[in-house]
């Protein structure tokens, strides 16, 4: 395209537009919606665009003294010229991909040059602003427009309009709170009186665009003229209102509405966010790894937080880090606050499974539970004080801020139904509790892919049971305490597999690191010791003998199963058990999976494989019809990976977690990492967090290469992906270029999984 053709009339004062292929991919910002309003025949003010390569050689030819591109250039602006044939007051604007404050604001009042050189000329009023417009958009071809990295910084723009008679409004074309049409007001000013005909500009405009947009216009003896428009940032759930909208208006399909909704973003419509006012500022940030917002008292453990509950009162739990037996203090707590811990943390994956918001990794948190006090940085909190909590964006702030609660109506299940049409791979979730279940069910779970059986000991009297199992030395006692846990895991499966009708429930093998079951404070070792009739100095001796160095690579998953046959044996009858119980009261067959977590060698698999099916056909449940079992495995290990093709002829399923394959490939703890990850990235060391975003060329390749030779030896083997990654719109889409049968997220992540999963397949 030739210098010339990069000065040109969008919207011609006579006729249409007539561009070139090149000339409509120059047309970014307001220029690409002066386009196309006026190419719907909507009476637009006469506008012409010049590029900054233009622009520039303009500039050369007049020290030059050459005219030829001035002529080219005079020409254009004369199609700014109305029927009359008079020159009229001209308008400088900036047309950037992205709104800048730094931009130049529009020049208005400009005299039309009155000799050709004048229309160049730098010192004149028309080269003047168009000059200053182009400074504005800064020195790089990014710059302050937030151009896009691809965009040639010659080929950035400059509009110039004829100025339009009669008074400037604006107004938007959907409402960005609730997404209905408009116009509606800008910024809660009052909506200006406006002729019937806006109503046709913007049915125009938000079919064209798809987006809410706010649109100047010039109105003068009841006439409207469009001037200009540009998108902005609308709620979640006014995008989603205004998507289900427009196919009913039969401007889209729904295969359109379910490709341009942002899967990232339909996770905020679930939760509560703050309504914020200008004047409150954080008092810190840290990670948000669990969306929505709460306020509450502050508390430091969970009985407080439970008898909080109990009478009614909202609380933030503030602890330096979670564990196991944080769990019932997580559940009755509004919002969970950590010093320590990530994305993958034990309070961000308890926390998105229960739906509660929660900030980690806050490093100017340090709690203090024996004097019940923490501080924030070098501010004093104690318990009975109040904080607000936002787990979308890691803000925390001081006192008790204005929440707005979520509502979609129906536009969300209108949208995940279109979804789940053009959807090929299943979407499961994370759970182990019969409430957890129903409520991704209602998000449209299609099976349980991951229930972390040792999510099911943390009441006290089970944990004293599994206590009582790894650390007696006398058989009578650990078989007893191994009946009981029978009996208590039994009513959990059974209920759990009644809750899911019929749909897969695929059922993790016991892992933990074994150090989170044990006690740790001298408190603790003295009720554990009185409860299991120890003395306080035999259990420490054994603690010490058990004890491990780095317990994340030690005696956890299938490392339990095989050292501790008796737990194997009790978990594997419970679930049968449960599949047993549930089966007699339902009418659809109960479907187990078995799965075997932390393998790293086809041994392993056959040594656990060959007890489990001694198990089921003692059971008499592997000839029945009313229970359907099969037996898989979890790749959290590089090994298994690279061995999967021996592993493949052992299994049904194999599941990736892909939190512990990404700690184990990287060689990154996932609950250390946030203190040099956010270094990593500023400093371009990582593009993203791992823990976050799926790593593809290592972890991906890894995931790649099990599953080409799982397939290879095993060709019906059914892949599922259940780390938190499975939740995650970008390693979403990695994962279903690799032909993976299902994925399970946490149940508040089930319609981000079912809506980004969906645009892969269309």
């Amino acid at each position: 395209m030739s210098l010339a053709q990069e000065m040109f009339a969008i919207a011609p004062a006579l006729g249409k537009a007539n561009l070139g292929a090149a000339q409509l991919k120059l047309l970014t910002g307001k220029a690409r919606w002066i386009f196309r309003v006026g190419e719907a025949g909507f009476p637009t003010v006469p506008t012409i665009a010049i590029t900054r390569a233009a622009w520039d050689e303009l500039q050369a030819e007049r020290s030059r003294r050459d005219s030829r591109l001035r002529t080219h250039w005079v020409a254009c602006l004369f199609k700014l010229v109305e029927k009359d044939g008079k020159p009229p007051v001209l308008v400088v604007r900036t047309s950037a991909v992205l709104h800048n404050g730094g931009l130049m604001p529009a020049k208005t009042g400009i005299a039309a040059p009155s000799a050709p050189e004048d229309s160049v000329d730098p010192n004149r009023p028309l080269a003047r602003a168009i000059k200053e417009a182009f400074e504005s958009y800064g020195p790089t071809g990014r710059g302050w427009a937030g151009a896009r990295s691809d965009v040639d910084r010659s080929r950035q723009i400059v509009l110039v309009q004829a100025y339009a008679e009669g008074e400037i409004e604006q107004f938007l074309t959907r409402n960005a709170a609730t997404g209905v049409i408009g116009p509606a007001p800008v910024n809660g000013h009052p909506l200006p009186r406006l002729p019937e005909s806006v109503a046709a500009l913007v049915s125009l405009l938000d079919a064209k665009a798809g987006r809410h947009m706010t649109c100047a216009v010039a109105v003068h003896k009841g006439q409207v003229r469009f001037l200009s428009a540009r998108p902005i940032e609308a709620s979640p759930a006014a995008e989603l209102t205004a998507a289900v909208d427009r196919v009913e208006r039969k401007v889209w399909t729904p295969q359109n509405a379910v490709s341009r909704v942002d899967p990232s973003r339909l996770g905020l419509v679930l939760h509560p966010r703050i309504k914020l006012t200008h004047d409150v500022a954080p008092i810190a940030t840290g990670l948000g790894v669990a969306p929505g917002a709460a306020s509450g008292i502050i508390t430091f453990n969970a009985e407080d937080a439970a008898r909080l509950r109990a009478r009614g009162k909202h609380c933030i739990l503030v602890v330096n880090e979670t564990g196991p037996a944080d769990i019932e203090g997580m559940k009755a707590a509004t919002g969970i606050l950590t010093a320590r811990g990530g994305m993958s943390s034990h309070a961000g994956v308890i926390a998105r499974i229960t739906g509660k918001p929660c900030v980690a990794g806050l490093r100017t948190l340090s709690v203090n539970v024996a004097e019940m006090v923490c501080h924030i940085g070098d501010r004093e909190f104690r318990a009975g004080d109040r904080l607000t909590i936002d787990g979308t964006d890691g803000k925390v702030y001081v006192g008790t801020l204005p929440l707005a609660q979520p509502q979609i109506g129906g536009a969300i299940g209108r949208l995940l139904g279109w979804s789940d049409a053009s959807r090929t791979i299943a979407v499961r979730t994370n759970v182990e509790t019969v409430e957890s279940a129903q409520t991704a069910l209602s998000f449209g779970a299609e099976g349980i892919g991951l229930a972390r059986s040792e999510h099911m000991f943390f009441s006290p009297e089970r944990m004293v049971a599994l206590r009582r199992v790894i650390l007696s030395e006398d058989e009578d006692a650990r078989s007893k305490a191994i009946a009981g846990l029978i009996d208590y895991q039994t009513g959990d499966y059974s209920a759990l597999f009644s809750a899911m009708h019929g749909l897969p429930v695929t059922v993790r093998l016991f892992d933990p690191p074994l150090h989170e079951f044990l006690p740790r404070t001298d408190e603790e070792i003295e009720e554990t010791a009185a409860s299991l009739g120890f003395s306080v100095r035999a259990l420490r001796m054994r603690l010490e003998r058990i004890a491990e160095i780095n317990p994340m690579l030690g005696h956890r998953g299938v490392r339990l199963a095989i050292t501790y046959p008796d737990l194997l044996q009790m978990q594997v009858q419970a679930v049968l058990a449960g599949a047993r119980a549930a089966s007699e009261t339902q009418a659809e067959p109960v479907q187990v999976e078995l799965m075997v977590p932390f393998v790293s060698t086809a041994t392993e698999v056959a040594w656990v494989r060959e007890r489990t099916m001694a198990i089921l056909e003692n059971s008499g449940l592997s000839r029945s019809d009313r229970v359907r079992f099969s037996f898989g495995t979890m790749i959290e290990l590089p090994r298994a990976c690279l061995r999967a093709g021996d592993i493949a002829s052992m299994v049904d399923f194999i599941s990736f977690g892909t939190n512990d394959l990404t700690q184990t490939t990287f060689g990154i703890s996932r609950d250390d990492a946030p203190a040099f990850l956010a270094a990593y990235q500023r400093k371009g060391v990582y593009a993203r967090d791992p823990f976050v975003n799926i790593d593809e060329k290592g972890v991906g390749e890894m995931i790649q290469i099990a599953i080409e030779r799982g397939r290879a030896v095993n060709p019906r083997l059914k892949i599922g992906i259940c780390g938190e990654h499975a939740g995650d719109p970008i390693s979403l889409q990695f994962f279903a270029g690799l032909g993976v049968n299902y994925v399970s997220c946490s149940p508040y992540r089930v319609p981000i999984a079912r809506l980004a999963l969906a645009q892969t397949s269309a």
